[in-house]
């Protein structure tokens, strides 16, 4: 199954444009990447772009990509799109590729991305990218879209919406811990038992995960993860003919 993740953004189409297709701009809100680095393009050639993923404090996995970009409508619409790759073997991506279309709107831009990837690692790796992986690359790139919605919208920068997001969460940690540490504390369920203090802290911690983040911190519950029209919840393979035909014309990086 495909990834698929749309937004609306109150902005103007150049602006959206600039701070997706800039390396520089699109690292700073897309949690994905860490880095981004376009390579030296001769004219007329697609853009080749090298990236890296900082999975954990002290391991970085790297890929190559290569991508295009038009416009693709007397509307305004415009379409990017990309393929990728990663030789590193600790990468649960092998290849993969996607597109971003860019739809005018009466007051900002409709932004909406489908892709999709191969796991490497065998039947294990199949496993660990359906229950673990994927979801959690749906999530951030929703996480992602909200982020830079954020920056166009209201002058949020992607810096400060990671600190509104850190400071909620460890708010909501914080309540939790302290409500465990009161029950217990007093007693409730007896001197020697904390399966009552546990079940009211989980209880309010699903509580509060039931409640939005604040208006100016990122949150993916706000972004479309199934395309329209699809009542099944499933999104499009890519490529597939929901696809830019510029797709196509890409070669592997």
């Amino acid at each position: 199954m495909g990834l698929y993740v749309e937004t609306r953004v109150r902005t103007d189409m150049d602006t959206l444009w600039e701070r997706t297709q800039d390396p520089a701009r699109h690292q700073r809100w897309d949690l994905r990447f860490s880095e981004i680095d376009y390579l030296p393009r001769p004219a007329g050639e697609p853009q080749r772009f090298r990236y890296a993923v900082r999975v954990l404090p002290f391991l970085t996995v790297s890929g190559t990509g290569v991508s295009a970009g038009e416009s693709a409508g007397a509307d305004g619409r415009r379409v990017s799109v990309l393929r990728f790759a990663s030789p590193h073997p600790l990468s649960l991506l092998e290849e993969g590729s996607g597109y971003w279309r860019y739809v005018p709107t009466p007051d900002g831009v409709r932004f909406l991305t489908g892709y999709d990837y191969r796991p490497r690692w065998g039947r294990f790796g199949a496993v660990a990218d359906r229950w673990v992986c994927r979801p959690l690359m749906g999530w951030a790139t929703a996480w992602s879209f909200d982020r830079l919605r954020l920056w166009c919208e209201y002058g949020v920068s992607p810096a400060r919406s990671l600190v509104h997001a850190a400071g909620e969460s460890a708010a909501r940690l914080i309540a939790v811990a302290g409500a465990f540490a009161a029950l217990t504390a007093s007693g409730v369920g007896g001197a020697a038992s904390w399966a009552l203090p546990l079940a009211v802290s989980l209880a309010l911690a699903g509580l509060l995960l039931l409640i939005p983040p604040l208006p100016r911190t990122p949150a993916a519950r706000r972004c479309l993860r199934t395309p329209p029209g699809r009542p099944d919840g499933s999104a499009p393979r890519v490529p597939t003919a929901t696809a830019p035909a510029l797709l196509a014309t890409l070669e592997r990086p």
